[in-house]
């Protein structure tokens, strides 16, 4: 496990002691323990609004159709992506890293894509809902399949001419794929 995440889940686990002790100890009456007692955070969305989200965490999620590779995608982060992120990936005019950095490092991180992120659908996801940053979600499935690739070509993960699609993306396995622990136990 990368030092960085371990010392996260090193604090995490202190705050979850912390937690339960104050639990443990505290004089709580049956009434404040009633769930209708429990503080009203958020909002309760309901299936239809969910979906309405449009997420895509994994391949379960269902993967739009479009394809593209580093090559087609070039251009298009030249023109789309490059004043934030830099023509090489590595930070332009906003400092938004996309490539380099070793989760590995003695000290803070770089964290990027090629460093950081456990799986290549999250970078989908990403740059669907939120790229570019001045006019979220305009770009097509393919566009975005195109520089998708390119990232993780500049990244040294997939080979320029690499087709990435619904069936391919879901198979490239980040370097931090490892780096993370599914807190409901499930792999």
């Amino acid at each position: 496990m990368p030092m960085f995440n371990l010392r996260c889940e090193l604090r995490n686990c202190l705050r979850a002691s912390t937690l339960l002790a104050a639990l443990v100890f505290a004089p709580w009456s049956s009434a404040q323990l009633d769930a209708d007692a429990a503080p009203k955070l958020g909002t309760v969305i309901s299936a239809e609004q969910e979906a309405g989200l449009d997420l895509i965490a994994s391949a379960e999620d269902g993967l739009p159709a479009g394809s593209g590779s580093a090559f087609q995608g070039r251009e298009l982060y030249a023109a789309q992506c490059a004043a934030c992120h830099g023509a090489d990936g590595k930070g332009g005019a906003a400092n938004q890293a996309l490539v380099g950095g070793s989760m590995q490092s003695a000290e803070s991180p770089l964290r990027t894509v090629g460093s950081y992120w456990p799986h290549a659908t999250t970078l989908f996801d990403f740059i669907r809902r939120a790229m570019p940053a001045n006019a979220p979600k305009t770009l097509s499935d393919t566009e975005v399949y195109q520089l998708v690739a390119y990232v993780l070509y500049m990244n040294g993960l997939v080979d320029q001419y690499k087709i990435i699609d619904a069936d391919s993306l879901p198979s490239i396995r980040m370097p931090n794929a490892e780096g993370f622990v599914d807190a409901s136990g499930a792999h």
